[in-house]
């Protein structure tokens, strides 16, 4: 498979095609009854509350200083300064991801304000990456054009930015990844200065221009995207997963709006992803950039939808319970991997070291190069390997257990993990079978290592360690009109959402709304295995 972006539609849909067993879907074990003493029976214990208590604030180590300012520093000096297109991955930079290109833009007011850059030099990118997409060809044609009816394909050559090869896509949730970083860009550059002026006014045309209806094929949905040689993708965005920003930008559009009905059908197609795993009663999707992505930008604290204010969470608790299912699955380890474990965790689309079947203790095991990896109660990959992202981009969701798993990642592995622009892509300390690799490497007695960094992982490492020290990102997406619309069509309500002068909605502070769905009920689910999808393009 050539394209290594997991938000390409095919990634996660090719986790359907190879059997692998649910390691993580065993029924929970029913806690064993006191004995009976002999003049009366004893009580019966009061059922553990597994439920992640609230976040608590606390001081980051240095380590993620130095992590920032890495993890920015991939960005600026990666991109194309003629151009401002961002390499999918680096050092081997085949070609550029629009999806990196929304996270960059988003890096440089972070740059700004750490003082890594000055404004006028961040300024000199933005509109140097802005002008190039609005001038950018689009057209129906198949080759020597960037996009179409304002979409873009997913990558991009990186000098003229025209679509890269004949597999790659004109993708709905890569462009929207893209213009969440040009509406970032939009709000924060708010000075009354023309360039910055100019900014804004750039980035207002790129997202007018994008025209959403017609990616509803099946209306209300939005399919994954479309190829000039074959047409359409059949297959929409439904269940639960990184495109909640889609829906929202396309709700939120001025001129080429989807009705409200997109997020009503969008958000009933996640009855089957609904469920307890590893002990968490939450809305689940397996790789763990499903659960940051839409948080990089949007603050979902306080506020909701009608899904979960019927079940009395907020998506961003949502993350915090599934951050706590990846590293529970990490403890119990059920495919005796090297070295999980309760500082050692973090499953999502990533590199890794081959698409190969091996030995691994007494059974055959298989591997992957660049895919989702992920644990659920529903569909799971998981071949040894560990992305760095997964963890550290859920600062927010849960520091008390991102803090130690970041430092110990650093500690134990970063004499090989972590390098120039922060740790690379991935490690799997299991895989030591001395074969052709795709990517990365073999380090002795400590298995195998990425030699990349990806800038759909580096992105939210970043953005997120900044919305936990003074929620930047997101502070600034607030003043965004057409998010706010988006959310407010999309049925939000309460929290910051809430109109001057009118009482403050909150979430209930006792998330028990879901409790009426019986605990079998939710975990038998992770017995029934997902229908076949279609083999992913190259």
């Amino acid at each position: 498979m050539k394209n290594s972006s997991h938000t390409t539609a095919f990634s996660w849909l090719a986790i359907g095609l190879l059997a692998v067993a649910l390691t993580g879907c065993k029924k929970q074990e029913e806690p064993a009854k006191p004995p009976v003493a002999a003049q009366a029976p004893a009580p019966e214990p009061e059922p553990a509350d597994e439920r992640p208590k609230p976040p608590v604030k606390q001081e980051l180590p240095p380590l993620f200083r130095d992590i920032e300012r890495r993890t920015f520093q991939f960005f600026w000096d990666t991109s194309n300064e003629v151009n401002g297109l961002t390499p999918d991955r680096y050092p081997s930079r085949p070609f550029a991801s629009i999806a990196s290109v929304g996270y960059a833009l988003t890096a440089y007011p972070i740059g700004i304000e750490n003082g890594w850059v000055s404004r006028t030099q961040a300024v000199d990118r933005t509109l140097t990456t802005l002008k190039f997409f609005r001038q950018l060809p689009q057209g129906p044609q198949r080759e020597g054009k960037g996009g179409y009816h304002g979409f873009y394909y997913h990558f991009l050559d990186m000098r003229d930015g025209h679509r890269y090869a004949s597999w790659v896509e004109l993708s709905s949730v890569d462009t929207g990844l893209l213009m969440m970083g040009v509406l970032f860009a939009q709000s924060y550059y708010d000075r009354d200065d023309p360039r910055e002026k100019e900014i804004r006014e750039l980035a207002e045309q790129l997202y007018r221009r994008v025209e959403w209806p017609w990616l509803q094929v099946n209306k209300p949905l939005i399919s994954m995207g479309w190829f000039p040689e074959s047409g359409f993708i059949p297959h929409d965005w439904m269940g639960y997963n990184e495109a909640m920003l889609l829906y929202i930008l396309a709700l939120g559009s001025p001129t080429y709006p989807v009705s409200p009905d997109a997020w009503q059908v969008w958000t009933r197609t996640y009855n089957d992803f609904w469920g307890v795993y590893q002990g968490q009663e939450y809305l689940t999707f397996g790789p763990h950039f499903g659960h940051q992505y839409s948080h990089v930008w949007i603050d979902f604290r306080g506020i909701q939808d009608d899904y979960m204010r019927e079940r009395g969470i907020d998506y961003f608790e949502n993350s915090r319970r599934a951050t706590y299912a990846q590293r529970n699955y990490a403890i119990e380890n059920p495919m005796k991997w090297k070295d999980y474990g309760e500082n050692i965790w973090g499953l999502t689309a990533s590199d890794g070291p081959q698409q190969t079947l091996q030995d691994y203790e007494g059974e055959q095991r298989t591997f992957r190069h660049y895919s989702a990896r992920g644990a659920g109660f529903r569909e799971n990959f998981d071949d040894g390997t560990i992305a760095p992202t997964a963890a550290i981009a859920s600062l927010p969701f849960a520091p008390e257990i991102v803090i130690p798993a970041t430092e110990e990642m650093h500690n134990r592995f970063g004499e090989y993990l972590y390098s120039s622009y922060g740790f690379l892509d991935s490690f799997n300390r299991s895989f030591n079978y001395d074969i052709p690799l795709k990517t990365g490497r073999l380090v002795p007695d400590n298995g195998w290592v990425s030699s990349d960094y990806i800038g759909i992982d580096q992105g939210p490492i970043l953005a997120m360690i900044t919305n936990y020290r003074n929620e930047f990102v997101w502070n600034v997406m607030k003043e965004n009109p057409h998010i706010r619309r988006g959310l407010e069509r999309a049925g939000f309500k309460g929290g910051w959402l809430t109109p001057p002068g009118e009482p403050v909605e909150q979430p209930p502070a006792d998330p028990d709304a879901a409790a009426a769905r019986a605990l079998g009920t939710a975990e038998s689910r992770g017995n029934i295995s997902p229908p076949p999808r279609p083999q992913p393009q190259n």
